[in-house]
Parts: C-alpha cells; structure tokens; sequence
C-alpha cells in the first residue's frame, strides 16, 4: 500500500490540465526529463541491494535506456532553444525515498510497482508530445521513445 501512497500524488499531477491540452515544448521536456531521471535514481537504488537477476538485469537497461533518451531530449532541447535541466518532481522524490526505505524483496517489489506507474505516465507524456507537440526536434524524440517505452511496459508484465 505504500507504493500506491506515493504513485497516486505522482499521477494526479502528471494527469491534470497538462494532459487536458497540448503541451508546451518547456513542459515535455520538464517531464519527460524528470521521467528520465527517477528511471535512473530508482534504478540505481535497487541495483545496490537486488538479488533478483531479472530485476537486476532490468534496471541496468533503465540506467542505459534513459540515459540516451536523456541524452536525446537534451539535444532537441537545445535546437528548440528549450531549456532542460533533468529533475525530479516531488512526488518522484517521494517514490525515491520509499525505494530507499525497503529492503530485500520489498524494495524489489515497490521497485517493480512503481516503474509500472512510471512507464505508463511516460508512455502518455510522449504520446501525448509526439502528436501534438509544436517542435519538429522534440516531437522526433518523443516519436523515438514511444516504442522504447512500450518495450519497457511488455516487459514489466513478466515481473
């Protein structure tokens, strides 16, 4: 259940008018870098205590994974005169925090829990971007991560 505590302040502010319009190209690349971000922190937490080698293996390919979609974004960024400084939003520290909370199986376990509410959001957040976006660079990005993403997702399932 404490998993669910801090997922649900993270989808209510990732759900809100944000999704109801068109997002600007400064607000994608807010949340598609802090998505990015808590990808690899989360990632990082649990590879420091993980026995599991699945889990193992799957956060290895979320550090790699995010790593060079941050690296993307980033570049768009530049060219779309946006500015991209990856952070991570409250309720994503939050998660974070939990994560570093739990040991052994349940840390797996919210680890696993909370990137499925992650890559979901992130799935809607490119998506979202990639057909109604504004800049050409950045749409090509988010376009880029879609399949990523869903990758990551069909993954997820078998954990």
């Amino acid at each position: 259940m404490k998993i669910l505590a801090y997922a649900l302040p993270m989808t209510l502010a990732l759900s809100g008018t944000a999704y109801a319009q068109a997002m600007t190209s400064a607000e994608y690349v807010a949340a598609a870098a802090a998505g990015d971000t808590y990808e690899i922190q989360s990632s990082q937490t649990v590879l420091q205590t993980t026995q599991d080698p699945k889990i193992r293996s799957f956060a290895q390919m979320m550090i790699q994974d995010h790593t060079k979609s941050t690296a993307k974004l980033k570049a768009a960024a530049l060219t779309a005169k946006v500015k991209a400084k990856p952070m991570l939003m409250p309720a994503q520290a939050e998660m974070i925090a939990q994560l570093k909370a739990e040991t052994g199986a349940a840390r797996d376990q919210a680890y696993v829990a909370q990137q499925k509410q992650a890559h979901s959001q992130a799935l809607t957040i490119h998506q979202s971007y990639g057909m109604d976006g504004k800049n050409v660079a950045l749409k090509m990005v988010a376009n880029g991560v879609v399949p990523v993403v869903q990758h990551h997702i069909e993954m997820l399932k078998t954990m």
